[in-house]
């Protein structure tokens, strides 16, 4: 039996906020089995607590927001997210003294590298999946996301950006995931914006964290970064990052085939909530011995507290 997972010590990590431009503290702590994942504002007298799920999210732009009914938010969650996903960790408590969690260098990897360095723990209850059953879409435009049946998680995205930097041959990628192959292929895959739109956000108080440390930036030509792209095809390899992340908003696997022509933080939460809405479209499962997860095979180094500043 596949077993739910948490750290094995607490660990924490300092960055800058993507969209204030602040400092910004997060702490995670072990959590028990059936606890899920956790956020507290450790800001706010009195603390306020928000459990990491789909319908808790309420504001997809230019990110993935948790919102309570009070309008508290923890933004830029979908990273952390992904970087859960892929190392099987259903139960957490994350305490942040922000409205976000830090960018850290706008991709998932520094996450991934403080979940090896601490390590993980089974707990001693089932891990939960949802087992697709029946395929679910949802539509915007053109731009769409589905969800079909499958006996593992395989992703398949598809771009479609008109610039001269973004190789028109290098918008599709397919990728079966693993923990280890999250880790190895689409950890380090960065955010990304172009020149044009940053004045809108800085005017509305957007990515004024945002700088070349953390995101790739593309002005009408080029890639203005000096060290140029991590890989080829890193823009499409970041949006299937934001799209693990999002799909795992409720700290579960999914067993389904996951595909999508131009989607986004909104079109992918759309989505798991749909799937969700009916259980005509899903079961919820446990994982025997003879079916291993994916979600959780890569190795583990180290065993003590880390904490670690962007």
């Amino acid at each position: 039996m596949t077993r739910q997972r948490t750290l094995k010590q607490p660990l924490s990590a300092t960055g800058i906020g993507l969209h204030s431009g602040s400092k910004v503290q997060v702490c995670m702590r072990p959590a028990p089995a059936n606890t899920g994942i956790v956020y507290t504002r450790c800001d706010l007298n009195p603390k306020v607590v928000m459990q990491c799920t789909a319908q808790n999210v309420r504001d997809t732009q230019l990110c993935t927001a948790l919102v309570n009914e009070d309008g508290v938010r923890i933004s830029t969650v979908e990273h952390l997210t992904a970087a859960l996903s892929a190392f099987g960790i259903d139960n957490l408590y994350i305490d942040v003294n922000a409205p976000e969690i830090p960018v850290m260098d706008g991709s998932a990897q520094p996450w991934i590298y403080l979940f090896e360095s601490v390590g993980v723990v089974d707990l001693p209850e089932p891990k939960r999946y949802y087992k697709v059953l029946r395929k679910v879409r949802v539509e915007n435009g053109e731009k769409w996301a589905e969800l079909t049946p499958s006996q593992g998680f395989d992703l398949d995205l598809t771009i479609d950006f008109n610039h001269p930097a973004m190789d028109r041959d290098l918008q599709h990628l397919h990728f079966d995931f693993t923990g280890k192959g999250f880790a190895d292929q689409i950890s380090r895959a960065r955010t990304f914006c172009f020149m044009c739109d940053v004045e809108y956000m800085h005017a509305h108080h957007l990515a004024l964290g945002g700088s070349l440390e953390n995101a790739v930036v593309l002005d009408d030509f080029r890639v203005v970064n000096p060290d140029g792209l991590r890989c080829p095809d890193e823009f499409v390899r970041h949006k299937m990052l934001d799209a693990i992340g999002d799909l795992y908003m409720n700290g579960h696997s999914i067993l389904g085939s996951f595909k999508a022509f131009k989607t986004g933080h909104d079109l992918n939460n759309r989505l798991l909530k749909a799937l969700l809405s009916s259980s005509d479209n899903y079961e919820e499962v446990a994982l025997t011995s003879s079916v291993k997860s994916k979600a959780s095979d890569i190795e583990f180094i180290g065993s003590g507290s880390k904490v670690l500043s962007f």
